[in-house]
């Protein structure tokens, strides 16, 4: 079973329900500081941390005195406006004083769908990472649609997870994991400690959450988990009302893992090798004996470009004999490819008047 002592990055998606009070619609204070000392406790293990947050409009309608029922659209979004600051203040009181310091990250699912929104998305992710800081993902909730009329922050933390490499994704929830039934209204439904595949069984044994305030149930989770899995993160359900939640399941509280047969890594050197190549790279010599030692691909080493592609498509990486090597994401448009060709890294400001990136197609965005 997956723990998070042994964690590289973990991404923690949190429920509206665990945030923010049902009744008096505020802010649950002691929980989110619970949640910070674990926070601060797997960053002194090393491992990197992203939060995925609900709430926003929760704390928003409690703030505006909008009722539970479910609102319009427009009145979501308004609740969303006001609740966001709200949250990230929130999220920024209770980690600066455990040195922890915070970004707040706006998103939505189509920043997934779209390339060149993705790739700077996992850029941006990347740097706040390796600054140290904890990224705060938000769904953007004040323009999105679809999005907050389907609740869907749990696949949106999945995406997330997969966005950033991440191999583990834990969804604090309402719920102490996945049931063959709806324990709620069935007695005789039980929780299942592991799921190692998710069959057409299990798939028909999701049902919808009950809690009032988050909007995601168990269909959302379970596609988060097709999601993460798929990309090489195992992931957890869990019940995180527990002022110490990380630590109450590292210690043994009720869960469900959902296991990944390969890495992270692994799954992306898979996925980018079975994309379909919009043009080609041709290298010299040394270029490929430099790819081969693990190295990234350089514009010094590139001698021909041909194709049709735009920044973050795939590219097929040919030897000097035409033999194809692998195939990668290129950093750069065809026609800046073309252009910086055969030129070292720190010529490629003065060809593309702008500073460009170091290599064309990083060893991370390749599979050979």
């Amino acid at each position: 079973m997956a723990t998070l002592t042994d964690a590289k990055r973990v991404v923690i998606k949190i429920g509206s329900a665990l945030l923010v009070d049902r009744n008096s619609g505020d802010l649950r204070k002691d929980w989110l500081q619970g949640l910070a000392e674990d926070v601060a406790w797997l960053k002194g293990q090393g491992t990197d941390v992203v939060l995925v947050s609900s709430g926003s409009i929760a704390l928003g309608r409690g703030v505006l005195g909008l009722p539970r029922a479910e609102l319009p659209l427009e009145q979501s979004q308004a609740a969303a406006a006001v609740g966001q600051i709200r949250l990230a203040r929130a999220y920024e009181e209770a980690l600066t004083p455990l040195n922890i310091t915070t970004a707040q990250v706006l998103v939505t699912l189509e920043d997934s769908a779209n390339r060149r929104r993705y790739l700077n998305s996992r850029a941006t992710l990347e740097q706040l990472l390796g600054f140290g800081a904890v990224p705060i993902v938000n769904e953007n909730d004040t323009v999105a649609t679809d999005e907050i009329r389907y609740g869907d922050n749990d696949r949106l933390a999945a995406q997330v997870a997969l966005t950033t490499g991440a191999d583990r994704l834990i969804l604090l929830s309402d719920v102490d994991g996945f049931y063959s039934d709806n324990p709620m209204t069935n007695p005789d439904a039980h929780r299942y400690d592991v799921i190692d595949e998710i069959t057409p069984e299990i798939e028909a044994m999701a049902g919808e959450g009950t809690s009032g305030l988050s909007k995601g149930g168990m269909i959302t989770k379970l596609l988060a988990a097709k999601t993460a899995t798929a990309g090489g993160c195992a992931m957890a359900i869990t019940e995180g009302s527990a002022l110490r939640p990380l630590m109450a399941l590292e210690n043994g509280a009720n869960a469900t893992w959902f296991t990944a047969t390969v890495t992270p890594h692994q799954a992306r050197k898979r996925w980018i090798g079975s994309m379909k190549p919009q043009g080609t790279l041709t290298l010299d010599a040394g270029a490929v004996v430099a790819l081969h030692k693990g190295k990234s691909l350089l514009s010094a080493g590139v001698n021909a470009v041909s194709g049709a592609f735009g920044r973050g498509d795939p590219v097929a990486i040919l030897g000097p004999d035409g033999h194809k090597l692998g195939q990668g994401l290129s950093a750069y448009a065809v026609d800046e490819a073309d252009a910086i060709k055969g030129h070292h890294s720190k010529d490629i400001e003065g060809i593309l008047g702008y500073p460009g990136r170091t290599a064309l197609i990083h060893r991370d965005d390749m599979a050979l």
